[in-house]
C-alpha cells in the first residue's frame, strides 16, 4: 500500500490558504453589501479572531502531531460524546458548506458561459460535475490533490493581488469613481459588525484543514503548526485589502445583486476581457478550494470509523491510501444538498448554506479552545511558550468564537444546533451496534 504521508511543507500550506481563499472571498461581497463600511470593521475582526484560533491549532497539532485534528482534542478533553458531535458537526458543516463552494465557483463560471445561469438546471448539473470530478481526484490519494492545490492556490491569488493593486493606485491618486462618499452614509453599528463578522468567517474555515489531515502530513509536530499560522496570516491580508477593494469600486445596490463581484469591480477599468479572465481566475480559486473540502468531508467519517463510533466501512482505503468509503458517502450527500437548493439563486443559496456551515463550524472552534486550556489544566498539553500567553489567546480565542456564534443569527444558529443533535442518536446507536457486536463475540 502508498505511504499515507505524502503532504510536505508547502502542500500543506497550500491546503490550509486553499481551502481558506476559495469561493468564499469572490462572491462574500455581494452578501456584504447591505453592511457598507461596517464590513470591512467585520474582516478586521474576523481576521484577528482566526489568527487566535490558528494560534490554538498550532499548539494543539504541534503537542499532538498524531492526532486527528477537533475529533481527538475534544475528545481528549472532555470524552467520546463531546468529541463525537464536534466531529460530526464538523463533518456534516462540510460537505453542507462545499454544497455553497460550488455555486459560488459556478456563480463565477456564468460571467464566462451565461448558459450556466439561463439554461434551467444547468448549473446544478455542472455543480455535481465538479463535485464527482473531484471525489475521482481524491479517490486517487493526497498527493494528487496537494499538487492540484498549489496549483491553484497560485492561481488564485493573482487576480486579488490585481485588484488590491488596483484600489491602492485609485485611492493614491484619488479617483472620483471611488465609491466612498456613499459608504460613509451608511450607520456605523455594532450588530451589523457583528453580522458581517459572522459572514466573512466562512471565508477563513479550513485554518484546522492541515490538523484534520495531519494523518497525511509529513513531520506534522513541525508542519502542521506552520502552515496553519502562515495560511491563515496570508489569507487574512489578501481577504481585507482585495475586498475592501471591491466595495469602494461598486455601488451597494449594484454589489448586492452581482453574480460576480470581483470582476465587475475590474471591468470598468480594464474592460470586459480583463472581468472574464478575473471570473476565470475566480472559477479556478472555488474548484481548487472544493477539491481541498473534498478531501477533508472524506477524512472525518474515516476518522471517526477508525476511533470506532462509526461503521467500520468508512475505515477502508485503497491502495492509495484514500477513505474510499468517507468520499462517496460525502459526495452523495454533497448532491443532495446542490439538489434540494436547485431552485434559489446563487447568492441565495451562498448565503443561506455558508450562515448554517458556519454555525456548526464555530462550535467546535469553541469547544477546541476550551480544551486547550482543560487539557493543559490536566497537565496533558505542555507549553514551550508563556502560560499567561497562552491563556490570553485561548480565552480570547473562545470569546472570540460565542460572539461570532451568536452574530449567526436565529435561524442558523438552530439549523446548526439541529445538525449537532443529530449526532447524539447516531452516537448511542453506534455504541449499542458496538456492544452487540462485542456480546456476540464472548458468547460461547
Amino acid at each position: 500500500m502508498t505511504n499515507t504521508k505524502q503532504l510536505g511543507f508547502w502542500m500543506c500550506l497550500a491546503l490550509v490558504i486553499g481551502n481558506m481563499i476559495g469561493s468564499g472571498v469572490f462572491l462574500l461581497p455581494a452578501s456584504l453589501a447591505p453592511y457598507g463600511l461596517n464590513s470591512v470593521l467585520g474582516w478586521i475582526m474576523t481576521a484577528l479572531g482566526s489568527l487566535l484560533l490558528a494560534s490554538i491549532f498550532s499548539v494543539l497539532s504541534g503537542a499532538f502531531p498524531n492526532e486527528h485534528g477537533p475529533y481527538a482534542y475534544t475528545r481528549m478533553a472532555f470524552g467520546d460524546l463531546v468529541g463525537f458531535v464536534v466531529a460530526w458537526g464538523y463533518w456534516v458543516a462540510v460537505w453542507v458548506g462545499n454544497a455553497a463552494v460550488a455555486s459560488a465557483s459556478v456563480s463565477y463560471l456564468s460571467n464566462l458561459m451565461p448558459w450556466i445561469a439561463e439554461i434551467p438546471g444547468a448549473s446544478i448539473v455542472v455543480m455535481l460535475g465538479f463535485v464527482w470530478l473531484f471525489t475521482a481526484i481524491n479517490l486517487r490519494g493526497a498527493r494528487d490533490t496537494g499538487a492540484f492545490q498549489i496549483v491553484t492556490t497560485v492561481l488564485k491569488i493573482l487576480p486579488l493581488l490585481a485588484v488590491a493593486l488596483l484600489g491602492t493606485y485609485l485611492v493614491v491618486v484619488g479617483d472620483e469613481r471611488l465609491n466612498t462618499q456613499a459608504l460613509m452614509n451608511h450607520t456605523f453599528t455594532w450588530d451589523a459588525v457583528t453580522a458581517s463578522a459572522t459572514l466573512t468567517l466562512w471565508a477563513f474555515l479550513g485554518l484546522e484543514s492541515a490538523a484534520v489531515a495531519s494523518e497525511k502530513v509529513i513531520n506534522p509536530e513541525r508542519n502542521i503548526p506552520r502552515a496553519t499560522l502562515w495560511g491563515t496570516l496570508i489569507a487574512a491580508m489578501v481577504y481585507v485589502v482585495s475586498c475592501t477593494v471591491v466595495i469602494l469600486l461598486i455601488p451597494s445596490e449594484q454589489l448586492a445583486s452581482s453574480n460576480a463581484p470581483f470582476a465587475d469591480a475590474v471591468t470598468p477599468f480594464w474592460g470586459s476581457g480583463a472581468g472574464h479572465w478575473l471570473a476565470l481566475f475566480a472559477a479556478i480559486s472555488g474548484l481548487g478550494a472544493l477539491s481541498g473540502w473534498i478531501l477533508v468531508q472524506g477524512e472525518m467519517p474515516y476518522q471517526m470509523a477508525k476511533a470506532g463510533v462509526f461503521p467500520k466501512a468508512f475505515a477502508k482505503t485503497n491502495a492509495r491510501g484514500a477513505p474510499v468509503v468517507g468520499l462517496l458517502v460525502s459526495g452523495v450527500l454533497l448532491s443532495a444538498v446542490v439538489i434540494i437548493n436547485g431552485g434559489k439563486s446563487m447568492v441565495q443559496i451562498f448565503t443561506f448554506l455558508l450562515l448554517i456551515s458556519t454555525s456548526a463550524t464555530l462550535v467546535m472552534y469553541l469547544l477546541c479552545a476550551i480544551a486547550a486550556l482543560w487539557l493543559h489544566a490536566k497537565g496533558r498539553l505542555p507549553l514551550k511558550g508563556s502560560f499567561a500567553v497562552f491563556v490570553a489567546i485561548s480565552v480570547m480565542a473562545a470569546v472570540y468564537a460565542l460572539w461570532a456564534l451568536l452574530g449567526a443569527g436565529k435561524d442558523a444558529v438552530l439549523w446548526g444546533f439541529l445538525l449537532l443533535g443529530c449526532a447524539i442518536p447516531v452516537y448511542y446507536a453506534m455504541r449499542w451496534h458496538h456492544k452487540s457486536s462485542v456480546d456476540k463475540m464472548i458468547t460461547p
